[in-house]
């Protein structure tokens, strides 16, 4: 690929990135930080999935930004993954996804590396923001301290 085609697509997705680290997600951006990440982490983590469609636009990170901000319950990490950007990256953490196909957006909640809830696209695309955040919000009740 072009230099020219590498600086456009990294300016496109730089405000989708910005979006969730303003809300408080960690970016993985190698699987090496990924790796280390998931080696030392205990407690639960909230991972998305990051991706560059209209529905992660306007339905994934509105939802996921405004559960983390309304939450009681919250989990002890939240982390993102770029899926078509930082490839390494998430394909290292949907190896800890067992049992579920890629899909992105996406998200899940871990609880040590084990995934005890996820939210693939179809759970996302055709359904209201408010819906995909009342399924965040259920998931932190029930699993988050």
């Amino acid at each position: 690929m072009s230099m020219a085609y590498e600086e456009y697509m990294r300016q496109l997705v730089q405000p989708m990135r910005d979006e969730l680290v303003r809300a408080g997600f960690r970016e993985l951006r190698t699987s090496e930080e990924v790796e280390q990440f998931m080696e030392q982490v205990e407690g639960t983590t909230f991972v998305f999935v990051n991706s560059v469609c209209g529905c992660a636009a306007g339905l994934a990170r509105p939802a996921a930004t405004q559960a983390v901000l309304r939450s009681e319950k919250k989990p002890d990490h939240f982390v993102t993954v770029f899926a078509g950007q930082d490839k390494e990256a998430t394909a290292k953490m949907r190896e800890y996804f067992v049992g579920y196909p890629p899909s992105s957006p996406s998200m899940a909640l871990l609880k040590g590396k084990e995934v005890v809830h996820f939210i693939p696209r179809e759970d996302i695309e055709f359904h209201s923001m408010e819906d995909v955040m009342e399924n965040i919000l259920a998931a932190f009740d029930k699993y988050c301290g």
